[in-house]
């Protein structure tokens, strides 16, 4: 107690001006893994603090966030013999930790991980998600049951539209904004589609029935595919049998020969699937630009 202050102070401590935006404070407490933040004056003396657990009371979403991280990992090769897909690390982190966080930067703070293929794992690493200021609830599937199955035994209700996306996608997509529209256009289920582009290796031919009209050298197609990120509205759920196996495509077929409103929803922001191995060592390229500093 006799000891001067300055041995145990921080001489530099991470401070904001007044007027910060609560967007800003949270992704300042968030990256720095804070949970208070000193509100300064210009003369740099101390008027408030900002703490994160009344921040995230006062703006987080009620919607739950399902993400389903219990398949096997098969293409993956030898990275998922003694780790879950979702666990593997895309730069300093699993990508479960950055997908959970990406989200947490949105101010959704419900989730819900479906877990199979080595669910230990996960669980002990995120428990209940208190360290990262969420609720973190699971789903242990005692056999696979497909990217849908799962959501016939969900652990909460709700009366909110549902997030779902798949534990190996990495995305910059604006959540609020995906939302938003699922509302705006009232659809049932709405799913997140981005562009794959395909080039034909070769010269095509152009025809009209038995006469050459011309060449297109190498063409580049574009077509929407799958992103693995949804939004469902509860009822939606009342199509998915019970504890059995049953996929995402099969859902939306199902909701199609009901004439029920299913929209896409176009994704511009950075996405990639971590599923094949080319793509998890591209993740792993772009983590440092993509997802470091945000």
């Amino acid at each position: 107690m006799n000891s001067p202050v300055s041995q145990i102070m921080n001489p530099h401590p991470i401070k904001i001006p007044r007027m910060t935006d609560r967007k800003s404070i949270l992704n300042i407490l968030r990256v720095n893994k804070i949970r208070h933040l000193p509100v300064v004056d210009d003369s740099g003396h101390v008027i408030g603090v900002e703490r994160l657990d009344e921040l995230l009371t006062e703006s987080r979403s009620e919607n739950w966030v399902v993400v389903m991280a219990g398949g096997l990992g098969k293409r993956l090769g030898t990275l998922t013999d003694d780790c879950p897909k979702p666990m593997l690390k895309i730069g300093e982190k699993p990508v479960l930790e950055t997908i959970l966080e990406q989200f947490l930067r949105q101010n959704f703070c419900r989730f819900c991980f479906s877990v199979h293929y080595k669910a230990e794992q996960i669980k002990e690493y995120f428990g209940d998600g208190s360290k990262w200021g969420a609720e973190i609830r699971y789903i242990n599937e005692s056999r696979q049951l497909g990217t849908a199955g799962s959501l016939s035994i969900l652990p909460f209700e709700t009366d909110q539209p549902i997030i779902v996306i798949n534990g190996d996608i990495l995305t910059k997509l604006s959540i609020e904004q995906l939302l938003g529209f699922h509302q705006e256009h009232q659809a049932k289920a709405t799913i997140a589609v981005t562009t794959y582009d395909y080039q034909v290796p070769y010269g095509v031919i152009k025809a009209n029935r038995d006469r050459l009209v011309g060449f297109e050298e190498k063409p580049v197609y574009a077509s929407f595919i799958n992103a693995g990120v949804y939004v469902l509205n509860p009822e939606v759920l009342n199509c998915v049998p019970k504890d059995s196996y049953f996929d995402m495509n099969s859902l939306f077929e199902r909701m199609l020969q009901e004439n029920e409103p299913v929209c896409i929803f176009p994704i511009r922001e950075y996405w990639i699937d971590i599923g094949r191995t080319d793509d998890f060592y591209q993740a792993n390229k772009d983590y440092e630009e993509e997802f470091l500093f945000l």
